[in-house]
Order: structure tokens, then sequence, then C-alpha cells
């Protein structure tokens, strides 16, 4: 590691003393060449395929960046297109190590977040050397690709470590804010002052937070807590004076210039909060508090036959034994018992609902399920009769244990096909739900608790270490966390009857529910 930092920091003077450019060019030369090559060096420490091809792509665009600083030839347009490629690479990375996590982890989230705006910074960086007309002026490019790669990358980068220390509520929305704030400003610069002022609030919301977690929070090294508590409280200082140039350029409050926003706000983020930062963070890299799930997933993909999988008569339930699940509970109602250890006794009239924010996306997505046969819901709330039988997997084809398949119908559609199985971790049971799609498989992990007589079934974690979630398999062993959230509530109404309701929400926002009345034949 000294030796890799020796380097660019060597790349950089050298850039420096023979830099044929005005001297802020050298504020985003600076992060090119040294701050974010550490950042990745820090972040990446697992080695994997990232790194084994990074020297392909990181040396050509060093290397380009120096020699655009140095010379001026007819090749600048060719040199930042190495760059911007570069940048596209570490993109391709924030969004790989996305895809093999979901949405989990919001300090992860936010690291990624941050690999993924550099390429904007890239694409600015380009746009300004190959002197393409934005619709701004030519400074106004520059300074936009020096966003990109400071408060745009940096930012969310050092966010997800103090996220890695610590969470709650005001981390979250604090966090939220800074991942959000970068694409307002570039809108607020394209199209409105006020969208401007709106990023600036936001970036004073999510700072403010931010920088009082990083107060109070205790870390290990007395150097590493002060250098980040003034690398964070710097840019507190430096955003106000950019809510002060907004108010200047769009309102004419106040009387700020770019002259000295770049040597008063550029210095202070490149030397207090970048530099600072960084040393900071160098000393102590938190490790990363995500493990991947080691629960089973079912490995049938594609449309599905359930004749075809499996044969009816071996289990009449969904679960053999609902018991397994240690129910708190000892009013639970035993007709609900008893749905679930007899399914194929009961008969199910469903009433579906599609949230009226949601329906032009359902109606879309019916062209898709009538051809997959699988989430195959109808679009009317008309209350319709589902039939189904429940079949009991041939071994070898899930890879689960224990696995059957509860088919329902509409008349002759099939409406879900879902393979149902169970798994326990760290001494607590889920019910493990499959349901196969074209090339991969969508599978709900449920929480079962008791609430009187009633029974809930949900997806919402009741503690960090949990396993429920909705999730994708991603390859073969990859696991995408879904932002769905999933509830069943089932209750026993008296007369034979039970009624459940299904709730579906995205980032908790519902968008579907389903009303069952069930009964015995």
């Amino acid at each position: 590691m000294p030796n890799f930092i020796l380097v660019h920091v060597l790349l950089f003077f050298f850039t420096a003393v023979f830099n044929v450019n005005p001297w802020p060019y050298i504020l985003l030369s600076v992060a090119q060449l040294v701050y974010i090559p550490i950042m990745l060096w820090l972040l990446c420490k697992e080695r994997d395929w990232f790194f084994r091809v990074y020297p392909y792509f990181a040396v050509p665009a060093y290397a380009a960046v120096v020699i655009e600083q140095i010379t001026s030839s007819d090749w600048d347009i060719f040199l930042a297109a190495i760059y911007l490629l570069f940048t596209l690479y570490i993109a391709l990375y924030g969004i790989f190590r996305f895809l093999h996590r979901g949405f989990t982890n919001l300090e992860e989230f936010a690291i990624d977040i941050g690999l993924i705006y550099l390429a904007m910074g890239g694409v600015w960086y380009f746009a300004f050397i190959a002197e393409i007309d934005l619709g701004f002026s030519p400074l106004l490019t520059w300074l936009t690709a020096i966003h990109f790669h400071y408060s745009a990358f940096l930012l969310p980068v050092f966010s997800g470590l103090i996220g890695r220390l610590h969470t709650s509520r005001l981390y979250r929305s604090s966090t939220a804010a800074l991942l959000v704030a970068p694409m307002v400003v570039a809108i607020g610069i394209t199209f409105s002052r006020w969208i401007e002022v709106g990023s600036v609030l936001l970036y004073v919301y999510g700072l403010a937070g931010i920088i009082l977690i990083a107060w109070k929070l205790p870390f290990s090294n007395s150097l590493q807590k002060w250098l980040i508590r003034i690398s964070f409280t710097a840019l507190a200082v430096t955003i106000s004076f950019s809510a002060l140039y907004v108010l200047s350029n769009g309102f004419g409050l106040f009387s700020v210039t770019i002259d000295f926003m770049l040597r008063f706000h550029g210095v202070l983020n490149c030397v207090f909060f970048a530099l600072l930062g960084i040393v900071g963070w160098s000393l102590a890299i938190p490790p990363s508090r995500f493990k991947p799930h080691s629960f089973p997933i079912s490995q049938i993909r594609g449309r599905q036959f359930a004749e075809r999988i499996g044969e009816i008569g071996r289990h009449r339930g969904l679960s053999d034994d609902l018991s397994v699940y240690e129910l708190k509970s000892v009013n639970l109602s035993s007709q609900i018992i008893d749905f679930y250890e007899n399914t194929t006794d009961y008969r199910l009239r469903a009433s579906v609902n599609w949230h009226a924010w949601f329906k032009p996306f359902a109606f879309l997505y019916s062209f898709i399920s009538k051809r997959t046969q699988q989430i195959n819901l109808p679009f009317s709330i008309k209350k319709v009769e589902m039939t189904g039988s429940i079949y009991t997997l041939y071994d070898g084809l899930d890879g689960r244990e224990n696995v059957r398949a509860w088919e329902r119908k509409v008349v002759d559609e099939t409406i879900f096909t879902a393979l149902y199985s169970q798994h326990q971790t760290n001494g607590r049971m889920y019910m493990n739900i499959a349901l196969p799609l074209p090339f991969t498989t969508m599978t709900g992990i449920l929480e079962l608790c008791s609430a009187g007589e009633d029974l809930r079934l949900t997806s919402n974690r009741s503690e960090p270490s949990s396993d429920a979630g909705v999730y994708v398999s991603v390859g073969s062993e990859g696991l995408f966390k879904l932002p769905l959230q999933e509830d069943f509530l089932i209750q026993d109404v008296g007369n034979g009857y039970l009624k459940a309701t299904h709730t579906m929400r995205i980032f908790a926002l519902p968008f579907l529910t389903i009303e069952y009345s069930i009964d015995r034949f």
C-alpha cells in the first residue's frame, strides 16, 4: 500500500510541476491521480476481478490525464476518451457490487452509487476536453466534472464508510439525501435555479446528519477520529458558500464570484475534505457488515407445469407441521393451523386490487404474465375462485428439502406456481417460497409470528440478521434483494371461515392488495 500511494503522489507532483494549464486544473488532477486510486485500493479488499483487470484500464487512464495536463496536442480528445472509459469501468464495478447484494445495507449502496457517479465525472471531463457544447460555459462544464469527482464520488463513499460503523434512522435519511443531491444539482444547473437551491438544501440536511453522527461516533483511532470530523466539517463550510453562490448567481442576493469559489470552496474541498478524509479512512478502513446469505435457494428456472415436476398425493398442505415455526401464542386458531397443514381441504376466493398508481405497470406486465403463467393476477377487482392442487416435487429438481408446488388457477389460467419449502438459520425457522421466472427465480423468505388467534407471515425483518426478504437469483449462487415487502395476515373470522390479506409494497409504497376468503370444501 505505501508504494502504491507513493507512485500516485509522485505522478501528481510531476503533473503539477509541468502543468501547462491554469492552476485550478490541479483540483481535478489530484482527484484523478491520487484520491480515486487510493479510495479504490481501500475499498476493494477482496482483490477480485476488478483489480485483476484494473491495470489495463487504470495505467492508460492515468497516463492520459498526465499527458493531457503537461502537453497541448491534437490527441486531447482521444486521451479524455481513455479516462472516460476508465470511469465507466469503475461504474461497472459499482453496478456489479449492487447486483450481488441488492437493496440491503444502505452503507454499501452509498459506496456503489459513488462508484457509479464517477462515470458522470468522466462524461463531463470528456465534454470539457472535447469542447462539446452542452449549453454551458467551458468553466461550468469543468466545475461539474469536479463536482462529480468530489461531492458525487468521495462524499457517498465517505458516508458509506460511516455507515459501516453506525446505523440509525438519522443515518438512513441523511445518506439518502446525499445520494439524491448530486443528480438534483445537475438537473438544477440545467433547468432551474429553484431546483439547484433544493439540491443545496438536500446537501445541507444530509451533511448535518452525517456530521452529527461523525462527531458522536467513537473511533478506535484518535487521529482517525479527528481527521474524519474535520473532513466532514470542512465540507459543511464549503456547502454554505455553495448556497451563497447559488443565491448570488440565481437571485442576486449576494456577491460570490466563481473566482472566489475556486480559491476558497475548491481548495478547502480538495485539501481539508478530500485529503484529510482519505488519510483518516486509510488508518483503519471499517469492514463491510454485509454477509452473503447462505440459505437454500431453488434451482428451478423458467415456466413450470406442476404436473411435469411433481406428483399429487404425498403432501396435503403447505407445511407438514406448523409447530416447527415455534409460534409463541397458545391462542393461535386451530383452523389456521389446519389450513396450512391440510391446504387441499380448503377453497379460496380472491379479490385482487392493483393500487391506482401501479395499474399502468400492472397492465403492461399482464402481457408477460399471460405467457409465463406466473404471478398472472386478474386485472379486475371482481372476486374469483382460485382452484389448485399441491404437488410433491420429484427428488433432485429443486435443491431444497421436502419441496411441494402449490398451483393456483382461475378457470383454466394458472395464476401462481409457488414452490414451498422451509429452512432454519440460527435456530429460527423460515418459510422459503420460490416462484420460477424466465432465467431466474424470485424467492420470498418469510418470518411467521402469531398475534393472538391470528397468524402473520412477513418478509420484513424483525432483526438485522434475519433472512427475511424478497430476492431474485443472480447466476447460480448470487442473490439480489428486491425493494419489495410482502405481508400475509391470516384471521379466523368464525363460522368456519378464514380471511387472509396479502399486501405487497415497493419501497414501502403499497401497490397490490389481495383479499382472500377461505373455507373448507
